[in-house]
């Protein structure tokens, strides 16, 4: 990143935009030193399902958001060689759902109580802080009393099982799981969906994945801002070592906490 902005190129970056805080914040600093767009490949944000959420709260269509919940479940555990190294739970994969409780919510929060537990893959468990997770629940704390629920979990044996709700003063809205269709099937002995959820992310989110780029490309033919930015990777990336320390530790953290553990000059 810091290389492509010292070059003058506009820079889209899949998440994390690095391991370390210190690190992420340097290349944010360089982008915008440099006066180069610095875009963070957040994708679920541009899902069609979870923008119709966010869009609901925007524009009070269900009221003040009290709560939120989200629900995070992939089709299969990733193998060893993965997890191993991989960041944990919370940084490789709650990170997605970390960042849409703010995307949701609307605000910065304020402090996350998190847990996880091992109960697919037993081979992980030896491995260290939420490395060895492969289940985890997370409590969000936002301004105005929002809370935020979120549970992920690395194995739904039915396909990927990613849902939202947003309860608010004068509705709800929630969203389901995307099948490949809406056809129904009906049987004497079962009645349902003629078809599984997706069960490889490229294809559930394909529509995500596109509709980010060509916001990208847009911000970059007409000038205009980014939709999610350095600074929201750099967020979702300080929720996700908040969580860390909060499992490792038995606590609330605030996010303030992680923040002012980092000095760059």
């Amino acid at each position: 990143i810091k290389a492509c902005a010292a070059n003058g190129k506009h820079v889209f970056c899949e998440k994390p935009i690095a391991t370390e805080l210190t690190e992420t914040v340097e290349a944010i600093n360089a982008c915008n030193a440099a006066g180069v767009k610095l875009m963070t490949g957040l994708q679920r944000r541009f899902d069609p399902n979870f923008k119709r959420v966010q869009e609901a709260v925007v524009n009070k269509e269900v009221g003040e958001p009290i709560m939120i919940k989200l629900c995070s479940r992939d089709p299969s555990p990733p193998p060893f060689a993965y997890v191993k190294g991989g960041g944990g739970i919370f940084a490789d994969m709650a990170v997605h759902d970390l960042d849409m409780t703010r995307y949701l919510a609307g605000s910065d929060p304020i402090d996350i109580l998190a847990i996880g537990s091992c109960h697919i893959d037993k081979s992980i468990a030896e491995l260290e802080g939420s490395e060895k997770f492969d289940t985890a629940s997370c409590l969000v704390r936002y301004p105005n009393g929002v809370q935020a629920m979120i549970d992920v979990c690395r194995q739904s044996s039915f396909g990927y099982d990613q849902r939202a709700e947003v309860l608010g003063t004068k509705g709800m809205i929630q969203t389901d799981n995307v099948y490949p269709n809406t056809a129904k099937i009906f049987k004497s002995d079962f009645t349902g969906n003629a078809d599984m959820p997706y069960d490889f992310f490229l294809s559930r989110y394909n529509e995500a994945y596109a509709s980010e780029t060509i916001a990208f490309c847009d911000s970059l033919v007409n000038d205009t801002p980014v939709p999610c930015t350095g600074e929201d990777g750099l967020v979702a990336l300080i929720m996700a070592i908040a969580a860390d320390k909060s499992a490792a530790e038995n606590r609330w953290v605030t996010f303030q906490e992680v923040v002012q553990s980092v000095y760059v000059t």
